[in-house]
């Protein structure tokens, strides 16, 4: 859900000099492959990746919810359009989605949030459908509410996507322990040992700088709060040590930086047991990604891509993660209130009409593809049909 192509670059020296990390500027940057305490072995990341066919799939969130908030919570809780759509994947040979939880909804409804994740995960099963779930995120509006939901502002993309946790808890690591450990190790207890749980994703895109939002925090500081809250999410779920990987994708400029490694993706890289990874980059430089990650030895898994407009796309990219066993996880899945068809500068440029092409998403709401041939490509890939 990358929102900016670019950290601030003053907040990357900081983190840098924080974490005194010392590479050589003029090669690519380096990265201590090795292990920590409790990390999968390689040998085990690549066992455990054997076990399962070539995934791809989509980020998740069905039609009727605008955010997290709205697809977890009882009031708006739509089980049938989860079935339908999950349905509609499991026909393109989708094998995976990636859903993003909140920590509000457990907080308000520990027993009621946990029961309608089970049903999700049964209904994901019924279609052979596995799910990476990804318990916080720290992109677009920083002040989430639970209750009802705003209408979405017309034409704009994502526009009541909520960061998880609030802002105001991100700011201050000594509510981290109290607010935090306890959703995340509810949710990892409950379903350590589920098969339908693919892999924990811990924080989508720590450290993004949302523009809209620029104004609540300085970056340097964002950045340095969110490396203190990555590493306690790793260190909360090893303790529970469940039977999934944990993971939490690198998503700027992969790939193609030179110099020293920010210290949030270093960590990201260095504790993850499978290497995961956001490019919306053309081909060439989804290469260079894939190239770079892979010396991990590791498992490489894309778990965000494919935006038509800044040429990430299924024809272009997605042969290529199949060529290289690379998972494929594209966002978006069906066009609803998530609006996510509309590009980026939506926010800042006004839209009145359906764009051309598409942004993300591969259904419309009455489970038309968007493009029969795009659909056509990704049912090759998938079964080779």
């Amino acid at each position: 859900m990358t929102t900016s192509p670019k950290r601030v670059s003053l907040a990357a020296v900081l983190l840098c000099a924080l974490c005194a990390c010392s590479f050589a500027a003029d090669t690519a940057p380096e990265v201590r492959w090795g292990l920590e305490e409790g990390r999968w072995s390689a040998e085990k990341a690549n066992q455990w990746y054997a076990g399962h066919r070539w995934m791809a799939g989509a980020n998740f969130a069905p039609s009727t919810a605008s955010n997290q908030l709205e697809m977890w919570q009882a009031e708006t809780w739509d089980p049938a359009t989860i079935d339908r759509e999950l349905g509609w994947a499991a026909g393109l040979g989708f094998n995976v989605m990636r859903v993003y939880l909140h920590d509000m909804v457990w907080a308000a409804d520990p027993a009621g949030f946990e029961r309608r994740l089970d049903e999700y995960l049964a209904l994901a099963a019924k279609h052979g459908i596995t799910t990476m779930l990804v318990p916080f995120d720290s992109v677009w509006d920083p002040f989430p509410k639970a209750g009802p939901q705003p209408e979405p502002v017309p034409h704009v993309h994502n526009s009541r996507w909520v960061q998880s946790p609030h802002i105001d808890v991100q700011k201050d690591p000594s509510k981290y322990e109290e607010r935090l450990k306890p959703y995340l190790t509810a949710i990892l207890t409950r379903f350590k040992d589920d098969p339908r749980v693919l892999a924990w994703d811990l924080l989508n895109e720590p450290g993004n700088p949302v523009p809209q939002y620029d104004d609540q925090w300085d970056q340097a500081e964002r950045e340095a709060a969110h490396l203190i809250l990555l590493n306690r999410l790793f260190d909360w779920a090893r303790e529970v040590n469940p039977s999934q990987p944990l993971t939490a994708g690198v998503w700027v400029e992969v790939g193609r930086r030179r110099g020293p490694l920010p210290a949030l993706d270093k960590a990201m890289l260095e504790r993850s047991d499978i290497i995961t990874f956001h490019s919306y980059d053309p081909l060439p430089m989804a290469k260079k990604a894939v190239e770079w990650l892979k010396a991990s030895g590791r498992p490489v898994i894309c778990t965000e891509y494919m935006s038509r407009g800044s040429g990430s796309t299924f024809k272009t990219v997605m042969p290529y993660f199949k060529e290289q066993n690379v998972g494929a996880i594209n966002w978006g899945l069906v066009s609803g209130r998530s609006q996510t068809i509309y590009p980026w500068d939506s926010w800042n440029k006004k839209y009145t009409e359906e764009p051309t092409p598409w942004f993300h998403d591969v259904f419309r709401k009455d489970g038309a593809p968007y493009s029969e041939k795009e659909a056509a490509l990704i049912r090759l890939l998938t079964t080779g049909k």
